[in-house]
C-alpha cells in the first residue's frame, strides 16, 4: 500500500519560514519524481517544486528564491523549505509522487499571516 504523509505544516507570519516534510512507503522511492503542490481556497491546485529522480529541480514562478525541495532517497523522504513566506503562500499543501502511479498525500495545512 502506497503511503505519503505530510508533516510540518502550521501557522506562520509573513517573512517567516517552515518546513514541510514527506514520508513516503509502498514505493520503490529512488525511482519516483517527487512534488510539493497546493491548493489555496477556490483556485485549482498548482505545482509548487518537483525534484527528479535524478535531483533536477523544477519551480513555479511565484516561489523562486523562497522556496527549496530535497529529498532523502534513504530515510526516503522529501522536504519543501519555506522561507519568506507571504500570505499568498497560504493554501493546503500536498505531497505527490509520479512514476509507477499518480500518488498523493493527504495535505496539510499552511497559514500565513499579515
Amino acid at each position: 500500500q502506497v503511503q505519503l504523509v505530510e508533516s510540518g505544516g502550521g501557522l506562520v507570519q509573513t517573512g517567516g519560514s517552515l518546513r514541510l516534510s514527506c514520508a513516503a512507503s509502498g514505493i520503490l522511492f529512488t525511482i519516483h519524481h517527487m512534488a510539493w503542490y497546493r491548493q489555496a481556497p477556490g483556485k485549482p491546485r498548482e505545482l509548487v517544486a518537483r525534484i527528479s529522480a535524478g535531483g533536477d529541480t523544477t519551480y513555479v514562478d511565484s516561489v523562486k528564491g523562497r522556496f527549496t525541495i530535497f529529498r532523502d532517497n534513504v530515510k526516503n523522504t522529501v522536504a519543501l523549505q519555506m522561507t519568506s513566506v507571504k500570505p499568498d503562500d497560504t493554501a493546503v499543501y500536498y505531497c505527490n509522487a509520479q512514476f509507477s502511479g499518480n500518488y498523493w498525500g493527504q495535505g496539510t495545512q499552511v497559514t500565513v499571516s499579515s
